[in-house]
């Protein structure tokens, strides 16, 4: 089991990653990662600071870059809690696994405030003196971009909310009940379109484009037919490698978006994948992360898929949703938000 800790500042994430070690838990703290390298470069080590190398590492590696060493230093067959999520994509790498729960701690502001000027232990705590200060501190952390901290995004669906507003005592006892039904949750099926936006995650980690790091499946009759996610065309230099092509749209209301152009998105190297092998994909479902683009959604029509199953919603998707009422193309957006990622316009 895999449980994953969310949180505001100073809401008592230590003292429930305490709690579960002490029922044999391995714990892996995100922050500890970061704090371990910046000792060994020797370099000081402030919240800032920390807020900073954690920042220039996803923009170097990828969103998900301290979720996939979490997962890669992990042994098989043990129990683990992973603090310190505060990245959408370190918590989506985390929920692409069957056995991973989402619990999201929190308390009232002030309480955290008077936690926070209790607490010695950190150094990285030392400048924030004034509860304005530690409000402006906490709303930093906000930020839409995948490069950046996402605390207001990765508190959002988990599977337990515990409100540690109380003694060390209470939260106990509220943490002996979660325990108790913890089991239940790993053990629930998940529904196929669960299983399959699951599967797609582990695609999207291949992708080429840190822009929009995304992977689509088509399925018919619960069965994948295949499979694809965003890269450049076989032979031709990736974004990662290179850096992006954009290109900018002027829409019908005459606002402009900027687009990478030099990959190939994920829905369309799925459906190629299948042309290429000779594998029909008529009156298939087509799963992927954020509602298709224009271009994306007439392959998907001239394919013959009738359904389209994507987690969140894209910023520039009104021509596709559109085409696709238009088409008969029935259209599920799972999570009514929009998909955030680098450099979004």
């Amino acid at each position: 089991m895999i449980i994953g800790l969310t949180g505001t500042y100073c809401a008592g994430k230590d003292s429930v990653s305490s709690y579960l070690q002490g029922k044999g838990f391995l714990h892996i703290s995100l922050s500890d990662l970061l704090r371990n390298e910046l000792k060994k470069q020797k370099k000081p080590c402030t919240r800032a600071i920390l807020i900073k190398y954690a920042n220039a590492l996803r923009k170097k590696f990828g969103p998900s870059v301290l979720a996939r060493v979490a997962l890669n230093s992990m042994l098989p067959n043990r129990n683990y809690v992973i603090s310190s999520i505060r990245s959408l994509f370190e918590l989506e790498i985390f929920k692409s696994r069957k056995d991973f729960v989402h619990v999201h701690v929190d308390a009232p502001i002030k309480t955290r405030f008077q936690r926070l000027l209790k607490r010695t232990e950190r150094k990285e705590d030392e400048k924030i003196k004034t509860f304005e200060e530690f409000k402006k501190s906490e709303e930093s952390e906000k930020s839409n971009d995948i490069e950046k901290q996402q605390l207001h995004l990765v508190f959002k669906d988990p599977n337990v909310i515990i409100n540690n507003n109380k003694t060390i005592k209470e939260l106990h006892k509220k943490l002996d009940k979660f325990y108790k039904k913890s089991k239940a949750l790993i053990n629930k099926r998940p529904s196929w379109d669960e299983y399959f936006i699951k599967i797609i995650y582990s695609l999207a980690s291949r992708s080429t484009c840190d822009r929009g790091r995304s992977g689509a499946v088509i399925v018919r009759n619960k069965r994948i037919l295949s499979a694809g996610y965003v890269g450049s065309p076989v032979g031709l230099p990736h974004c990662n490698d290179v850096g992006h092509e954009l290109h900018s749209k002027t829409h019908e209301d005459g606002t402009v978006s900027k687009h990478c152009v030099r990959t190939t998105h994920c829905e369309a190297n799925a459906i190629a994948q299948a042309a290429r092998h000779g594998i029909s994909i008529e009156n298939g479902t087509l799963y992927c992360l954020m509602t298709p683009c224009y271009d994306c959604a007439k392959l998907i029509i001239n394919a013959g898929i009738k359904r389209v199953v994507a987690e969140r919603d894209y910023h520039a998707s009104r021509e596709s949703k559109r085409v696709f009422k238009q088409a008969g193309v029935k259209l599920d957006i799972v999570k009514k938000e929009l998909m955030p990622y680098a450099k979004q316009k």
